[in-house]
């Protein structure tokens, strides 16, 4: 998939109300029963809730759940299900509160769970599952895409064969307690290309990593052949330990303030924001100068990428300024050469799928 634009975004979302009701703007209501909410959350001991994709236009959807188990479903019962006409995924119970099987022509797991959070500091399990037009599918848990140890953390496999097209929630047997549940028709999302906060889409995702997917296809010389992708990357870790693992020349593209001026309508419906980004460009070499003019050739061409190609919209999306700080040789020691790009953006935001 792609980054999610801001016509693309989660529309149905459930924080515990009945899903029949969902309240606010833009929020797909669901069909079925079962349930009532308790402290907060929907709990089930059997039902089931469901949304009937228009599939004519959206084939590729992504279904985001925290739930917890007080006592765990039947074995094989469904918890959630994608299905957009030709392929189908489910969750389900494997009859423990220790694992997850996820079902589509093949049958992956998720192990070593906690789903009653009966451990210490134990938190609620959050699941991601995607299904793509094509039947590739995803399983995400927590959110996470890579482990500690960088070692990938979701399941993939191909959704089975289906003629009929549902979205759904719910469990025939246990006691669930569902927290939250959002599901998009959109596309199949990762966690960085549709996140749950619209505030923290807006500032990581629309922009930051934006940016970085912007800069990543550019065919401007330096950036397309001097610069690998890999190099091309959020600021998630600029400490030295780190920058020193990298390979040069590499750019790091940072948020460091977001300021919301005004509001542009009356109740709040939509704001202006103003985005501070940093962007770093690191080049090394014994000969100062020609680290100082490599990082000032790909600097220069950062900035002519996004001066002509983003912030062009003056009604929802500008650039509205930009400052540089060039590096120089203060010690004979420094063979690392780091120029700096700030650029502010303006943008005005709907406030209204929350």
């Amino acid at each position: 998939m792609a980054i999610a634009t801001k016509n693309q975004y989660w529309n149905a979302r459930l924080t515990g109300q009945n899903p029949a009701l969902p309240g606010g703007n833009t929020n797909d209501t669901w069909s079925g029963s079962g349930g009532s909410t308790v402290n907060g959350n929907w709990v089930m001991t059997s039902g089931s809730w469901a949304i009937t994709p228009d599939t004519s236009t959206y084939k590729s959807y992504t279904l985001l759940a925290c739930f917890s188990y007080t006592t765990a479903p039947a074995d094989d019962a469904v918890l959630l299900t994608l299905d957009n006409g030709t392929h189908k995924v489910e969750v389900k119970s494997d009859g423990t509160t220790t694992g997850l099987k996820i079902v589509g022509s093949t049958t992956v797991t998720f192990s070593d769970l906690d789903l009653n959070v009966s451990e210490n500091d134990s938190i609620p399990i959050m699941i991601r599952l995607t299904l793509a037009d094509g039947g590739a599918v995803r399983c995400y848990r927590y959110e996470i895409e890579e482990n500690n140890d960088a070692v990938i953390d979701y399941k993939t496999l191909t959704g089975a064969s289906s003629s009929s097209a549902t979205v759904s929630f719910g469990n025939a047997s246990g006691n669930v307690k569902w927290h939250s549940v959002y599901y998009s028709h959109f596309g199949a999302f990762t966690p960085t290309e549709l996140m749950p906060s619209d505030f923290s889409q807006d500032i990581h995702v629309r922009m930051a990593l934006a940016i970085v997917e912007h800069l990543q296809d550019s065919t401007k010389p330096y950036l397309k052949t001097q610069v690998n992708d890999a190099n091309i990357v959020f600021a998630y870790d600029i400490s030295p330990d780190n920058i020193r693992t990298m390979s040069h020349p590499n750019v790091h593209v940072y948020v460091d303030n977001i300021t919301s001026p005004e509001f542009t309508a009356l109740g709040g419906s939509s704001i202006e924001q103003q985005y501070d980004v940093e962007i770093f460009v690191s080049t090394k070499g014994v000969n100062y100068e020609n680290a100082y003019l490599t990082g000032l050739n790909i600097l220069g061409e950062i900035f002519d990428e996004l001066y002509t190609t983003t912030g062009l919209n003056g009604t929802t999306d500008s650039l509205d300024s930009h400052e540089v700080t060039l590096d120089t040789r203060l010690d004979n020691d420094e063979i690392i050469c780091t120029h700096q790009l700030t650029i502010t953006y303006r943008r005005r935001i709907k406030m209204t799928r929350r």
